[in-house]
């Protein structure tokens, strides 16, 4: 077999192997979608769950998952962005790094659920807040926050190091060259992991059913006090999120109409998922454009 024919099985090859992934991701969305499209309406969106009649919505659920997607990206942004900072920036290559190196990819990989029990054992129990949003954002930044440190070193590292020496050589501090040289440079690879990492946080179940709960108070949207337990940007409260209903619904409810709630639960979460990485996308090539033609 020549060279040519080589090369022309390789690219068949791989045509074939994204194709079968594009045909297998195109399945699997048009099914969700499919079966959920006709529950979603703005009463569904907008109601309460039920736990015995039919009818019930996942407003509160909804809210949730956005509310706690808030409270975990406030912990894990900024901390991974100066911990990715520090890895690149600051930080000599030694046996240290390496070995700080070694346990954010040990991280990365950690399975949620082992995550879940964890923030169960510690955040849950240890710290006293029992099943609470806090509780979940703290087990949601312990998943993301290897991966959002991960990024924002490997972003970091994409910017050219002649355009540091470039900053220093005309008298700028270390922190001046990388909040005025580098930030902006990496900033459309840091906006698009920030939306990665919350679209992952949205998708979240498992480590949320130890600490998040799987219950939701009835929320007064007219209450001033934040500490109030029916107050729905009350931290301490427990909150079921979207994923978690869907498990939830199919695992252990009682309402007559569980295919109708969950197929339009499934489709919603799907939909904000792709929101997500759309926007990640459409940002990422706004502010490169804006920089590219400054």
């Amino acid at each position: 077999m020549n060279a040519k024919t080589k090369d022309m099985l390789a690219t068949v090859l791989f045509w074939l192997a994204a194709g079968f992934v594009i045909v297998l991701l195109a399945l699997l969305l048009g099914y969700i979608l499919v079966h959920g499209y006709k529950s979603i309406d703005l009463a569904f969106l907008k109601s309460n769950p039920e736990t015995i009649r039919a009818g019930g919505g996942i407003g509160p659920n909804l809210f949730n998952s956005f509310y706690l997607l808030f409270l975990s990206m406030a912990l894990t942004v900024p901390v991974g962005l100066f911990g990715g900072i520090y890895l690149v920036e600051y930080a000599r290559q030694n046996t240290f790094t390496n070995i700080i190196r070694l346990c954010i990819e040990t991280l990365t990989s950690l399975p949620s659920i082992v995550v879940g029990l964890f923030g169960l054992l510690i955040f849950v129990t240890k710290f006293g807040l029992g099943y609470s949003l806090a509780a979940g954002a703290l087990a949601l930044t312990v998943i993301n926050l290897p991966l959002m440190v991960r990024i924002t070193e490997e972003t970091l590292r994409t910017v050219p190091q002649s355009w540091r020496e470039a900053s220093l050589s005309l008298g700028a501090t270390r922190w001046q060259t990388t909040y005025r040289v580098v930030l902006p440079c990496a900033l459309p690879g840091l906006i698009t992991g920030i939306i990665i990492t919350a679209g992952r946080v949205f998708g979240e179940a498992a480590a949320l059913l130890f600490t998040a709960g799987i219950t939701t108070p009835h929320l007064n949207f007219d209450q001033a006090n934040l500490l109030h337990p029916t107050s729905p940007w009350n931290p301490f409260r427990p909150g079921e999120t979207l994923a978690v209903h869907i498990w939830k619904i199919n695992s252990e409810a009682l309402i007559p109409d569980i295919r109708r709630v969950a197929d339009g639960s499934a489709a919603v979460l799907v939909l904000v998922l792709l929101i997500f990485n759309l926007l990640a996308r459409w940002l990422a090539r706004r502010f490169a454009r804006r920089l590219t033609s400054a």
